[in-house]
């Protein structure tokens, strides 16, 4: 790297006495590093004149391939500085996520609100993975999500908070689809449909698997993620399981399904609780804020009327509040498991 860097130099300063004083050598030394790399090369890369030094075209096709690899390099090595400095000063924060709305808006209150913390962020499908690298100390905070009837494995030492305790998921059709048109749709009504689902996501397969069940229903299931399955639901091909905080698209329509039959828990992992009270209540209000940008959720909420969040019995509705206050710390035990489908 540093023979790449003498070449970039003397091809950009155009002559050798120019070149050795940027790089902060004497010329005779620059002129023997020169002749040691052609002899290496075994051209002449340059052409040395009274007027300066400019490249041979072998010259020009080693400093195409040259310039990229020392740009990469530099910018490896500053941020590799810049990471250690924050690491070493304690403002890095990682956090790992399954996916959720409420994301952008987290990260974007703890940056105003907490100029000391510099959070990253990693996505992963698998809640489960998530938390096993909270407990190995590779995240230090964990936004997941638990399916209801497939308990997440919970390592030991691991504290945390729940934000929901039950988040009824709802289904995305075909904004022509028949059911589309109902404001409430029964799993009897996608009798004929075929389902995508993501089974790498830790319990969504068998959530679905057992609704149907339950209804009575055998229907097709196909694998795919999420984003070709939107695509696929806009041109009537499948029907899927999707967060109530999805944002509406006109070639879709986002329903509850009646009774609610597929739920998840939403939950904040960390080792210590003061890790989670840093984090908490910016994650709380950028949730509910896109629960209100939810039309459907919205509409859900406020008929359902249940205590779905940590202001079980309170005068006022999430909803309202610009800042709900964080909830008394506690740990939670996961589930005992039950049987899937």
């Amino acid at each position: 790297m540093r023979h790449l860097r003498v070449l970039c130099a003397i091809a950009d300063a155009g002559s050798l006495h120019k070149a050795a004083r940027q790089l902060g050598l004497a010329q005779p030394s620059l002129s023997t590093q020169l002749q040691r790399i052609e002899h290496a090369l075994g051209a002449q890369l340059f052409v040395r004149a009274r007027t300066g030094c400019r490249p041979t075209p072998l010259g020009l096709a080693v400093l195409s391939r040259a310039r990229p690899l020392v740009a990469e390099f530099a910018a490896i090595v500053t941020e590799t500085r810049a990471a250690a400095a924050r690491a070493a000063a304690g403002f890095q924060l990682r956090i790992g996520a399954t996916a959720s709305r409420a994301i952008p808006g987290w990260l974007r209150l703890l940056r105003v609100r907490v100029p000391r913390i510099d959070p990253t962020l990693q996505m992963n499908v698998s809640a489960n993975v998530l938390l096993g690298m909270v407990a190995a100390g590779l995240l230090d905070i964990a936004f997941v999500h638990e399916v209801e009837g497939s308990p997440l494995r919970i390592p030991p030492g691991i504290s945390l908070r729940v934000l929901v305790e039950r988040e009824p998921q709802f289904v995305m059709l075909a904004a022509d689809h028949p059911a589309a048109t109902r404001r409430q749709v029964l799993l009897a009504d996608l009798a004929d449909d075929r389902w995508m689902v993501d089974s790498t996501v830790d319990g969504e397969w068998d959530a679905l698997c057992r609704a149907l069940r339950t209804a009575g229903l055998e229907s097709e299931m196909l694998h795919g993620d999420y984003l070709t399955a939107y695509s696929l639901v806009a041109t009537g091909e499948v029907v899927t399981v999707v967060q109530p905080t999805a944002h509406p698209r006109p070639d879709l329509a986002i329903r509850p399904l009646e009774g609610d039959p597929i739920g998840v828990r939403l939950l904040l992992a960390a080792r210590t609780e003061a890790e989670l009270d840093d984090v908490y209540p910016e994650l709380e209000e950028s949730y509910w804020s896109v629960a209100r940008d939810a039309p459907v959720y919205r509409e859900w909420l406020e008929r359902a009327r249940q205590p779905l969040t940590p202001f079980d019995g309170a005068a006022e509705s999430p909803l309202d509040r610009r800042r709900p206050s964080c909830p008394a710390q506690t740990s939670v035990r996961p589930a005992a498991p039950s049987a899937c489908c």
